[in-house]
């Protein structure tokens, strides 16, 4: 009897634990603890202050199934410098404090502190995160987050492996010394970069390090930390290649030398597949490809990236796809590819347009907008200062973040407000304005205003390119939107017609991404809805872009935010909101 009763008791206990794993299992937090700080490392060959999680660069990928919940205890090592990491692509519903952007959502993480990010990660994809204070993403901090299915779905498309890499581009000047230049008289740009990095694996030309010099012994071509990036590929196979772009300035051309890529997802979104040769990827976007191992597997191929819409003055990037069992480091046999033609932007405006949602994954957009904001990208001065525009204002942040003045009701103080409450302008001079030559007037304001947004609208965003102050001069800009996926509409060369290109929008079948491609002296047009209560950020993502002023912020829905956490204050006006 009691044998019986222990067996019992024994069976009682097994259920119990069983259903505790089960609810363990369904519940999938996923918690990180990352140590960032600054160590020498030398990405390509050239030693030098690389920011960290971990002791690794790049930082760990974060893998997860959708509906995890992410959980990251990030403590700030950095020893005099502040720190933030966004969560790129992540639309935090529910956690707009947790978007991770200093000024924006959240006071930065001073050295010495802990800070505890903690997010669902609501949609299956490939995404990204990186720092977001200052220029610091210059120095590193960066990673991926890959996101599966819910257990028991399947994708759209079938593979074998799934490999990730990340691309991104490499400065030997610290962030420092470039947001110092930018923001000096006389103007001093912080020029091309060194090096392009696979995977945080590049190689520099030592032979152009000064030898007379302190540099001496600072660049090492036998370093492992350069050692090219290796894809090993067993032959015959079919593999899902993430590829993910932060670069600090660079638009990229990636190519696996004799192999075509079939592009599957953009942003975590599936697209109709298509086939390219060379996939343009700008900084803040993701794709996942399809690439079959179906040629001569006696050797192994170059993964190249080139840059692209600027005069290419850096060398290609370098990684090695290895066919198994070749050694892993055998140097292709044939000369790594160069690209296409840097300033041609044809073929890159029709990869744009070439990408559409997946038939039976197509999410259609509203038929119309409730509001449109037209927006016109030029390159001013503000009081002598170079700065990049908007509607003839140049971006800055306050003192205190827009999302705990808002909520918290801290607009001002006694000598001044948090930001500025008058309006931004949602428009330009269309008809008049010339985009083909510089600005007629090269005084622009500054302005911290934001973007007033009803809660649950159609918003309609026009990006308008246009020259520089150099004449014969326009760049790319991929602008990103935090807190949201937006209806990419179309694309357009030449200046935007209200009256008569929304006529040619796609609304049966649109792409929805975080970021979108502005290309020289053209037009792109997104559509989101102003339905995530919060205060987000929209500019765009090179560096020395947004350094100088080309951004904007959104308020949506303020009200409807939940309280707080104090772990976000602590800067500004929210000292105060902190009780001992």
């Amino acid at each position: 009897m009691m044998a019986r009763s222990d067996e019992l008791r024994n069976f009682v206990l097994t259920i119990m634990i069983l259903s505790l794993m089960s609810f363990t299992v369904e519940a999938k937090i996923r918690h990180y603890k990352w140590d960032v700080k600054y160590e020498f490392k030398s990405p390509d060959c050239y030693k030098k202050l690389v920011i960290t999680i971990n002791g690794m660069f790049p930082g760990p990928t974060i893998i997860a199934e959708q509906g995890d919940t992410i959980v990251v205890d990030v403590t700030n090592s950095l020893g005099t410098e502040n720190l933030s990491i966004h969560w790129h692509g992540i639309r935090q519903i529910g956690t707009p404090w947790y978007d991770g952007t200093e000024g924006v959502s959240q006071c930065p993480i001073v050295p010495g502190d802990t800070f505890t990010y903690k997010f669902v990660v609501d949609r299956a994809g490939t995404y990204l995160y990186h720092a977001h204070y200052g220029m610091q993403r210059e120095e590193g901090l960066n990673g991926m987050i890959l996101v599966s299915v819910p257990s028991g779905q399947s994708e759209p498309f079938a593979y074998d492996f799934d490999r990730s890499m990340l691309l991104t581009d490499w400065y030997h000047k610290s962030a420092h010394e470039h947001a110092t230049g930018l923001a000096s008289i006389p103007f001093v740009w912080v020029n091309e970069p060194e090096s392009l990095l696979i995977q945080g694996r590049g190689r520099f030309n030592c032979s152009l390090v000064n030898t007379t010099s302190s540099e001496i012994g600072q660049c090492n071509v036998t370093s492992p930390d350069c050692s090219p990036y290796v894809l090993t590929v067993v032959p015959g196979k079919v593999y899902r290649l993430r590829i993910a772009s932060l670069t600090s300035l660079s638009a990229l051309n990636f190519e696996i030398q004799g192999h075509n890529m079939t592009v599957v997802e953009a942003d975590g979104h599936y697209v109709e597949p298509f086939e390219v040769k060379n996939l343009f990827i700008y900084s803040g976007e993701t794709y996942s490809v399809i690439v079959k191992t179906n040629q001569d597997p006696s050797k192994n191929y170059w993964i190249t990236t080139n840059v692209v819409s600027r005069m290419p003055k850096t060398p290609t990037g370098l990684a090695i796809f290895n066919y198994n069992p070749n050694p892993p480091l055998q140097n292709p046999p044939t000369v790594p590819t160069k690209g296409p033609i840097w300033n041609n932007t044809a073929p890159r405006l029709a990869q744009s347009l070439a990408i559409k949602a997946r038939e039976g994954f197509i999410e259609p957009p509203p038929a119309t907008p409730d509001r449109l904001i037209m927006l016109l990208n030029t390159q001013q001065k503000v009081n002598g200062y170079t700065k990049w525009a908007i509607n003839n204002v140049s971006f800055t942040f306050p003192t205190t973040p827009y999302l705990i003045a808002l909520k918290e009701n801290k607009l001002r103080n006694k000598l001044h407000r948090v930001f500025d409450q008058r309006p931004p302008p949602t428009g330009y001079d269309w008809q008049n304005y010339n985009i083909r030559v510089p600005p007629p007037n090269l005084n622009a304001t500054t302005s911290n205003s934001l973007y007033r947004l009803d809660f649950n609208t159609t918003i309609d965003i026009v990006l308008q390119n246009a020259n520089m102050i150099n004449p014969n001069n326009s760049e790319t800009h991929p602008w990103h939107l935090h807190g949201h996926d937006f209806w990419v509409l179309s694309y357009g060369e030449g200046k935007f017609d209200p009256f008569n290109d929304p006529k040619k929008y796609n609304l049966v079948n649109p792409i929805l991404k975080n970021t979108v491609p502005l290309h020289p002296y053209g037009w792109t047009a997104i559509r989101f809805k102003s339905d995530n209560p919060g205060v987000w950020l929209f500019h765009c993502h090179l560096d020395s872009h947004f350094s100088m002023g080309m951004g904007i912020v959104f308020e949506e829905g303020i009200e409807r935010v939940g309280k707080l956490p104090t772990s976000i204050m602590g800067c500004g006006l929210s000292k105060g909101l902190i009780t001992p």
